[in-house]
Parts: structure tokens; sequence; C-alpha cells
């Protein structure tokens, strides 16, 4: 009998994540039990023994809904049903003040993740913990990111991989995660947030989405996608190249010199000016590119001006020819 087509799709994208991997390493699957991760994790079994690599899987417990203590308990024992070598769960106590729940759950999540990567942590360096984000996961990113004027980084979209994380099934749409569990027999639990339409993922899934499927034609996640890919190298060369020019200006003061800044091409020294609130203290959350070029019209239109307040209870100053930021304190 020949595999299902949707099957064969999550394994193709795991097999390709798990290519460079020497074989007896363990590689980390985030579990949460919907149909993505368990795919992920099913397809991970599969290919990861074929290659001789050890399957650990992961679940954190957010602690958001009732009952997610018990939730967590089904999940862990339905890995161990699928072939995990091993299995793990953390509860995480999520402080949604200044970030909001979803990007403080997905920020302890990580923290989560990052430990249980360093863990399994083998010669060769931290494990490898796959992510079961797809194809329309990718397509919400990017307009969530492009409503929010996020630039040039929200057409990127997800990164495939960052540090010890890889995302195998960007490549992948939902239904065929959806469909690879129930032709393998997994079942699998629908996340009554992914319900909510409190949330904007929410409603850009299943309204913003359809509606541009309606009058667009169909193939809108898929273009989304595919315009990520091509974005992402040049956003993550410039991204490079700023953060070699910020290394490279930076007293240790954290102030730079508005003539090297001003020689720079303002795509790299946007970002240079980023990095440089980043480094002072604003929170990522709370930067966005109003901010930067704010700071950046003491650098080209300057007329005198005092400061620029930034999150963090920060401010830019421009003194004696160098940009300075620190917090509220400096000298008025």
């Amino acid at each position: 009998m020949s595999l299902h087509p949707s099957v064969a799709a999550v394994r193709r994208g795991v097999r390709a994540a798990l290519a460079p991997l020497p074989p007896g390493v363990p590689v980390v699957v985030a579990c949460s039990g919907g149909a993505d991760s368990l795919a992920l994790l099913a397809a991970t079994v599969f290919e990861g023994h074929k290659a001789g690599l050890r399957v650990v899987g992961a679940v954190v417990d957010h602690g958001l809904q009732e009952g997610s203590a018990e939730h967590t308990a089904r999940v862990v024992a339905q890995m161990g049903d699928l072939g995990a070598d091993e299995t793990l769960s953390a509860r995480v106590q999520v402080d949604p003040a200044g970030l909001g729940v979803e990007a403080a759950a997905r920020r302890a999540r990580y923290a989560v993740l990052e430990q249980v990567a360093a863990h399994f942590a083998t010669a060769e360096g931290p494990a490898t913990v796959l992510l079961g984000h797809t194809r329309d996961d990718q397509a919400e990113t990017v307009l969530l990111g492009l409503a929010r004027g996020s630039g040039g980084r929200s057409l990127a979209g997800m990164r495939r991989s960052f540090g010890s994380f890889v995302r195998p099934l960007l490549d992948v749409t939902r239904d065929d995660t959806v469909t690879a569990c129930q032709v393998e027999g997994t079942a699998f639990w629908d996340d009554p947030h992914n319900a909510d339409p409190g949330y904007a993922r929410v409603r850009v899934r299943r309204t913003v989405l359809p509606v541009l499927e309606d009058q667009l034609g169909p193939g809108v996640a898929a273009t989304l996608a595919r315009t990520a890919d091509q974005v992402r190298h040049d956003v993550d060369h410039l991204d490079d190249l700023a953060e070699a020019r910020h290394a490279a200006l930076v007293a240790p003061d954290g102030s730079l010199a508005v003539a090297d800044l001003l020689a720079d091409h303002p795509a790299v020294r946007h970002r240079v000016l980023r990095l440089a609130a980043l480094a002072a203290g604003a929170p990522a959350s709370e930067l966005f590119h109003e901010h930067v070029l704010a700071v950046d019209a003491l650098l080209t239109a300057w007329h005198g001006q005092k400061w620029v307040d930034l999150p963090g209870h920060l401010r830019a100053r421009r003194l004696d020819g160098r940009l300075v930021l620190g917090r509220d304190s400096l000298p008025d």
C-alpha cells in the first residue's frame, strides 16, 4: 500500500530537518497535543529512529485553561504510545503584564524549551528542538506583521531555524497534519483558544484568510509563505550587517557617533538604532518602527530637540556629536 500523501509530506519535512544530525544524538519535539505537533512527533519517531536518533517529546503546560494538568498528562502518555524514547513535561507561570497572554505564553514556552535543549546537549551542542508550525501559521504570521506595521521582518515571517529550534513543517499545510493524524489513527486535541475570536491570530485564520481566498482566489496562504521565503534572505543579510555595524560603532557606554551613523544606508542605520535601543533596555515587544524613526530624526533632522522617549523609561539624546541612549535620569 502506498504512503498517504499527507503522511509523506510531513515525513519529508522532518527527514530534511533531521538530515544534518549525527546518529545517537537526542532530538526534542515540542508537543501540545494538537494535530500539528502530534503529526510532527509521529514523523520524527519514524524518521528519527531510522537515522539512529533518540526522540524526546516535551509538553509545556501554560496553566491557562481549566484541566491543563490533566491534558498535559494525557499528551505525555500519548507521546510514549507514539514511540518517543523519553517524555517530559513542565508547567510555567505566564505573566501577561506588558506583553499580553499570547506573547507571554510564547516567551515562557521558549524559555523552557531552551532549558530542555541544554539539558539534552551533547558534544555537538544543545539538542535540536522541532516546532510544529505549518505553512498556514506562516501565512497568518505574515498578515499579522503587515497589519502591525512591522516592516520587512513581517514579510520574512517565521524563520525555518534559529538557535536550537527548527521548523520542519513550514511547507506543510494544516490540512495535511490533520489528515496525517487521521490516517495514522492519532487522536488530537482542538485547543479552545484556536476558536476564540478574542485572539488576533484566530480572526486572521477564520475570517481574514478565507475572505482573501474568496476574493483573490485559492492559494493565498501558499503565496504568503512563498513570499516570506523570498524576502527572508534579504532581511537576514541586512540584520547581519546591522549587528556587525553596531558592534563596530558602539562605545563602552552604549553611545554611537552621529557622523558614523549618518554614513550608513538607512536600511542598516535603522536596524543599528533598534539594536542600540534594545541594548539600552527597551523591551522588544514595545519598541516599534515609529520609535526608531524618531531616534533617526535626531540624526537626519536635527534642530536642537532635547530627546526622544522610548519604551522602558529610556531617552535617546544627541550630545556632543554622539547618540546617547539611557534611563530618563539623564540630565535635561
